[in-house]
């Protein structure tokens, strides 16, 4: 199985934090936000390469922070840098998976992530699901608030815990469940991923992969246990702080 993160971003809202410093990589609780993820990511199991997908401004930061953090973890990396230098001339987050997948070569499992995804609680139940269904799967949060969800995505599931709906930054929610960016895509669903590009469909956020995937193909949701924390803003940076110190 393959990990791709997604660090392509340039958190103009987090400036001036993030001029000479990718999001994933400022501190929350004394570490990298992004060693939050992978710490819950790895015990998962069956990793056998993490591609850290990011910018030409910041490829050389996340080169020097994996070869410290490698040894560590016992994971392998590689950083791909998509050429973009800007907002003006990014792949979005849709279009940076594709570019991994074209580059790399990937041909496995892969499992999606957004490098400033904050979870408080190991992801290997995640895993086993994933391994379960061997089908699309996304990870869900309920964060409790119709006018909160307005800023994320809302969807709708069957029983079974299948997308039978799904909307981009709705305008009348009637959920309070989100997709957040943690995604499975077993390896026979790849060619879906290079159709989506092919077909002139917007790169941008990568919820947008899953509304234009669930009627073609059937795509789970697992519930994220415990604590998911997205941070967009210097005030939620500080919450998260707080937040995972005191869980520290």
């Amino acid at each position: 199985m393959k990990v791709i993160i997604l660090a392509a971003g340039y958190a103009t809202r987090l400036y001036p934090l993030t001029l000479n410093q990718p999001k994933p990589l400022l501190p929350v609780a004394g570490k990298p936000m992004v060693e939050h993820v992978l710490d819950n990511l790895a015990p998962m199991g069956g990793i056998d390469r993490v591609y850290v997908v990011t910018n030409a401004k910041f490829a050389g930061h996340f080169e020097k922070w994996s070869e410290g953090y490698a040894a560590k973890a016992k994971l392998s990396f590689t950083t791909v840098n998509d050429g973009s230098t800007d907002d003006s001339n990014k792949l979005g987050a849709i279009g940076d998976i594709h570019y991994v997948l074209k580059t790399q070569n990937v041909d496995d499992d892969i499992i999606v992530v957004a490098g400033d995804n904050l979870f408080d609680t190991p992801l290997t139940d995640f895993g086993r699901f994933c391994r379960e269904k061997n089908a699309p799967a996304l990870a869900v949060y309920d964060v409790g608030n119709l006018e909160e969800i307005k800023k994320y995505n809302s969807i709708s599931v069957d029983e079974a815990g299948k997308i039978t709906f799904f909307e981009e930054k709705p305008k009348n929610p009637t959920s309070t469940l989100t997709g957040i960016a943690l995604y499975y895509y077993p390896k026979h669903t790849l060619p879906l991923i290079k159709q989506y590009i092919a077909d002139g469909n917007n790169p941008d956020q990568p919820g947008r992969l899953i509304q234009w995937l669930y009627p073609r193909t059937p795509v789970y949701t697992w519930r994220v246990p415990g604590l998911w924390y997205d941070i967009g803003s210097k005030e939620t940076l500080e919450e998260a702080n707080k937040i995972f110190a005191k869980a520290a």
